[in-house]
Parts: structure tokens; C-alpha cells; sequence
């Protein structure tokens, strides 16, 4: 982890620590990422998820990645050096005041970087493809792109009455890597722009571990909604691994959670 007076930044590979039989909750500012690499007596040897925080309070606005490879990681290790090597023009993006704008240029800059020649010709030279989801938070707005099956809610008492948690819908037969959803004729890729509510939202994302553990304990997004009620993150998250952990799970889990309080009026209905 790096931190300097414009944030906080970290990123991981499970080829650098795989957290096998093992859980890890760490806090990041306010953010908290849950890891466990699966169970070895499921026959789980490895782990190719891969995460990137970027968090800048001064700015207010949160960059996270999940990454969630198959084969090997070798496409999630390519996916977070690209982003750390085009970090200083991804924050010059992400700093910009007009959010309309930086929302449009973001999107623009992440096809622009995954069309490269550079980039499509490195991922010919991997063993493997990674499903890959990108969500930015700032102000009240959250930005989503996705490539893939990596999974992200947001929980709030408003959208919960309404029976609304998950935001994005999984992808399947997308990836970057190998097999390279940018190298079709028009890549295919999910993006969208949410208003978050006014109050306390929870912003959540995971792999798939969690929701496809035997047993299916959180395939039902109100049983993750509920493990935040009375805990604090790092033990909600703790609790959710264990369980999955206990629940014989083969598949990695990476869980990336916080917290944003929004102040600002969201849209209602004129009647």
C-alpha cells in the first residue's frame, strides 16, 4: 500500500499471496477488502482474483477494481499494471469537476486503453482471461464498467423496500485476456451511472465465490445485506468468509465494501 497527500493506493494479485484456507480483512481508509483463496481439502490450490483501491478523500471519490481470472492470473496481473501504469492520466479523469465529463472520459479512456495495440497484443502472451469490474464512486454517483461475471450492490433502505440490491448483471463469455472481448468487431462491456440515495449507502462488490458456495448461504442478496446489520465491516466481511469457508467453498472470494454517507437530495417521483 502507498499513500501520499492525494490518497490512499494498493493493489493485489492472488499469484502474490493466494490465502488458501486462509482469511484476510484488511481496512483501507474507509474501505474494506475480505479475501479467502478457497478450500484446499475442495481441492483448491490457487487463487486469480486481484483487486486495485484507489481511495481520495480530498477529491471524494473511491476507484476500486475486482478482478476474477480463470487458467491463471496472469491476465488479472496485466489488467492492474495497465491501470497502475495509466494512473496518473486515470486521476487526472477522476479529478475533473464536471462530473458529466469525467464520467464520459472515463469510459472513453478505458476503451481506449483495453483497444490498444499494446494491451490486445500482451493478452495474446497470457495463459488465461479475467472477468473484470470497475466501479468509481464520486459525489453521489456511481460508475460502473464491466467486463464479465464480478458481481456489484448497493445496499440503502430505499432501494432494500423496494427489493432492488444488485446494479449490475453478470456477464458470462466475456473476458480480457486470451479470449479478449475487445478484439471483436465492437467490444463488449456493460457501463452505467447510479444515483446513490440520500443517507448511508453500502457499496459492495464481490467475486463469484461468495454467491456460488455449496449450501448457497448469500446467493440471496438480502442474507449480505442483513450481515452489516449491528457489526462493523471487517467483522460482517470476516463472518461472510467464514461461513463460506465452512461451507466447504472450492472458488476464491474477494469482497471489496464501504460506506458513503450522501448528503445531496436523490430524484423522486413527481407525484
Amino acid at each position: 500500500m502507498s499513500m501520499n497527500n492525494n490518497g490512499t493506493y494498493f493493489s493485489w494479485v492472488g499469484s502474490q499471496q493466494n490465502f488458501v484456507d486462509d482469511i484476510s480483512v484488511e481496512q483501507f481508509n474507509h474501505v474494506t477488502l475480505g479475501r479467502y483463496g478457497g478450500n484446499s481439502r475442495a481441492g483448491q490450490y490457487k487463487n486469480e482474483d486481484g483487486c486495485v483501491l484507489w481511495i481520495n478523500e480530498k477529491e471524494d471519490w473511491e476507484f476500486v477494481v475486482l478482478l476474477d481470472a480463470h487458467n491463471t492470473a496472469e491476465s488479472a496481473e496485466l489488467v492492474v499494471n495497465l491501470l497502475e501504469s495509466e494512473k496518473s492520466n486515470l486521476e487526472y479523469i477522476l479529478c475533473l469537476e464536471k462530473k458529466q465529463l469525467m464520467f464520459r472520459q472515463l469510459e472513453e479512456k478505458m476503451l481506449t486503453m483495453f483497444q490498444s495495440k499494446e494491451v490486445l497484443s500482451a493478452c495474446q502472451n497470457v495463459t488465461g482471461e479475467t472477468a473484470c469490474l470497475i466501479v468509481v464512486r464520486k459525489d453521489k454517483y456511481l460508475w460502473w464498467f464491466s467486463v464479465g461475471d464480478g458481481l456489484l450492490y448497493v445496499f440503502h433502505p430505499e432501494f432494500v423496500a423496494l427489493g432492488q440490491y444488485q446494479v449490475n448483471q453478470r456477464q458470462f463469455f466475456e473476458w480480457i485476456g486470451k479470449v479478449n472481448t475487445f478484439e471483436l468487431e465492437v467490444p463488449c462491456y456493460s457501463v452505467g451511472i447510479k444515483e446513490l440515495r440520500q443517507g448511508i449507502n453500502r457499496i459492495f462488490l464481490t467475486t463469484d465465490g461468495l454467491i456460488e458456495c455449496p449450501n448457497e448461504p448469500y446467493t440471496d442478496p438480502k442474507n449480505i445485506y442483513n450481515s452489516f446489520e449491528n457489526v462493523t465491516d471487517e467483522a460482517a466481511i470476516k463472518n461472510m468468509l467464514v461461513n463460506i469457508q465452512k461451507n466447504h467453498v472450492r472458488d476464491s472470494t474477494t469482497i471489496i465494501s464501504w460506506q458513503t454517507n450522501i448528503l445531496k437530495k436523490a430524484t423522486r417521483a413527481s407525484n
